[in-house]
């Protein structure tokens, strides 16, 4: 083979390689990070930044929206450390363990109230060193409310510390987006009223919860700032309850526009269109 096509050829695999990263959704920023990260769990760099740990979250989240277990699993596994110093790392970790539960309770109870229960462990340690965190709080209400429904020998516990949990996080924050979500889309699966009744109470919840995000919008970037697109999903299926298919269609291309790979809207909107 003559050099001169070598050469074309190694041109043509770089180009595709280009490509390949240009499409890619994480950035070689976001592999940089990721390595950061997976020092920090062995101890090795020191305290990471909110901009380090904000791209952890996105990494969580995308995971989420995509359904992706194995990377969700991966993600909770590299920040579960008993050693950990940073609160944050711990949340974090909480947080992965919360979206791997939800990804797979449908179709696998026994791993999804083993890792609901890794996320409240999680959160016990950050409780310690950070006892008023309104969003640890919240978080491990919801899990904790996952282990009531995924283990009822665990109900008779999880469940009002679930509840106590979540009214101690919205006592110190009234206004927290990601406290008002997460009580509000409890309520909204496990209703405590009859019927429509409490998930008409649960979606005045859900509503509050998008209201706050809207208005954290306009605020610094600051950490944790998931959730946005996960009320606005929460919006449209309370919009699809009362039969306001204009509304939920506006809530969910408002969702999409904030995670286009968010696969629950993705299958909102399709139901909608064939509606």
């Amino acid at each position: 083979m003559s050099d001169a096509r070598v050469a074309a050829d190694a041109a043509g695999e770089g180009n595709a390689v280009v490509s390949t990263v240009m499409r890619t959704r994480h950035s070689t920023r976001r592999a940089l990070l990721a390595c950061v990260a997976c020092l920090l769990v062995a101890g090795a760099a020191p305290a990471a930044s909110d901009a380090e740990w904000l791209d952890t979250e996105g990494q969580i989240q995308y995971a989420f929206y995509t359904e992706d277990v194995r990377a969700l699993a991966n993600l909770a596994a590299r920040l579960d450390s008993k050693s950990a110093t940073e609160p944050l790392q711990g949340y974090y970790a909480a947080l992965a363990y919360y979206r791997l539960a939800r990804t797979v309770e449908a179709r696998d109870k026994p791993r999804a109230s083993a890792v609901a229960e890794r996320c409240v462990a999680n959160l016990d340690a950050v409780l310690q060193a950070r006892a008023d965190w309104a969003d640890a709080l919240a978080l491990q209400g919801a899990c904790l409310g996952s282990v009531a429904e995924l283990k009822p020998l665990r109900a008779p516990f999880a469940g009002p510390h679930s509840r106590s949990q979540l009214a101690r996080a919205l006592e110190l924050e009234p206004h927290n987006p990601r406290a008002l979500l997460l009580d509000g889309s409890l309520h909204y699966e496990r209703p405590q009223g009859a019927g429509q009744a409490g998930k008409a109470r649960a979606c005045g919840e859900l509503q509050a919860a998008v209201a706050a995000f809207e208005a954290a919008r306009v605020a610094e970037e600051h950490v944790p700032e998931w959730g946005a697109a996960e009320g606005y999903a929460y919006r449209a299926r309370c919009d699809l309850d009362r039969g306001d298919v204009g509304g939920a269609r506006d809530a969910l291309e408002r969702a999409l526009l904030m995670a286009p790979d968010f696969q629950l809207a993705r299958r909102l909107i399709a139901h909608i269109t064939a509606s």
